[in-house]
């Protein structure tokens, strides 16, 4: 496989790909709500939860609503294919990951409105239709061993063998498995180009 790193520099180069193509673990992944961790879901088990998680994922829907069109995203700084289209045996697929160095190389800062990634699923007609976003800081800018990053009240989860924090939202096609999880059933890479 071959991939293309143009515009993104530094570490990121060494970390990043090896992440998103052993995919990320799939255990649960933990939240914190009222002062309690709980498993992540779609909806926060507390109303204060749920107020800002809305807010949020309302301010993500407005920057990513203009990016649904593949060639508006590229022009707005996601112009950097970072993987091929990701699929999982049993579990669903990811798409393309496009990269907007400026947010992978930002020293691990964190916002809702500056996703690192978007996720693009290839269509039959040979299109590309945005799927979700993915959130990453690079355990050079926040360490393995201090606390997750925490965005939309969710942890973010360790990839420790890729050296970083992820987080995927699914903002653009409904995600059964949860708007966090790793992986879209919906999602598919039946239509990729070959390499």
């Amino acid at each position: 496989m071959r991939f293309n790193f143009s515009g993104v520099t530094g570490v990121a180069l060494a970390l990043l790909a090896p992440a998103l193509l052993w995919g990320c673990d799939s255990g649960p992944q933990y939240a914190q709500y009222g002062g309690s961790a709980v498993a992540t879901t779609d909806a926060p088990p507390t109303s204060n939860g749920t107020v800002e998680l809305n807010r949020d994922l309302a301010a993500l829907r407005r920057l990513v609503g203009p990016l649904h069109n593949f060639d508006r995203a590229q022009t707005a700084g996601w112009a950097v294919q970072i993987t091929p289209c990701l699929e999982h045996p049993t579990d669903g697929a990811m798409g393309f990951h496009y990269g907007n160095p400026a947010y992978i190389n930002d020293g691990g800062a964190v916002a809702v409105t500056e996703p690192e990634l978007l996720l693009f699923e290839p269509t039959e007609n040979g299109r590309m239709r945005f799927v979700g976003v993915e959130y990453i800081v690079l355990f050079t800018d926040h360490g393995p061993t201090e606390p997750p990053p925490v965005l939309f009240g969710h942890e973010f989860h360790a990839v420790p063998d890729a050296g970083l924090w992820g987080l995927h939202a699914w903002v653009g096609r409904h995600n059964p498995s949860g708007m966090f999880a790793d992986w879209n059933p919906l999602v598919s890479c039946e239509h990729a180009p070959a390499p």
